[in-house]
């Protein structure tokens, strides 16, 4: 039986952040940590990171180009418990949306807030990014070419 790696809810909540929109993350975001503090462990950056894929999804790996990212980590000391390290890493160059993140990030680290935020700010989010995506998808479905509509020429 597979069992998903310890750190698979971790990544998936990182990746929804990553890639929630501006306006929502910070609408989420904003309240909760502004209850909370947090001490820098590396102010946001931003920098360069080297974009690859592969040949047919499987091939040889070749370098598409290069995206600016920005990144920043956090630390946050509750009361009771131990300090947690939160990492931000966004496309782009928003410095407060990669410290929304490591921020959200650290905070759900917490076994106490992890179920409030979840419903409080993932929850949110998630549905966000699905209707965005179904609605990229429905614009895209529009001119779609359905190629199984045209006949095989015959000999």
């Amino acid at each position: 039986m597979n069992t998903p790696p310890p750190h698979a809810p971790r990544q998936a909540w990182l990746s929804l952040l990553a890639q929630a929109p501006r306006d929502l993350l910070a609408t989420h975001a904003a309240p909760v940590i502004a209850d909370h503090h947090f001490e820098w462990l590396r102010r946001p950056e931003t920098g360069l990171a080297m974009v690859r894929a592969r040949i047919a999804n499987g091939g040889d790996r070749f370098n598409v180009g290069e995206a600016t990212v920005t990144r920043c980590v956090v630390t946050h000391r509750p009361a009771n418990g131990p300090a947690t390290a939160g990492v931000g890493w966004v496309l782009g160059r928003d410095e407060d949306r990669a410290q929304w993140v490591a921020s959200l990030d650290a905070l759900l680290q917490v076994p106490a807030l992890h179920p409030v935020l979840s419903k409080a700010v993932l929850a949110p989010l998630a549905e966000a990014l699905a209707a965005r995506r179904a609605a990229d998808s429905a614009r895209a479905d529009t001119s779609r070419v359905q190629f199984y509509t045209l006949q095989p020429e015959a000999n």
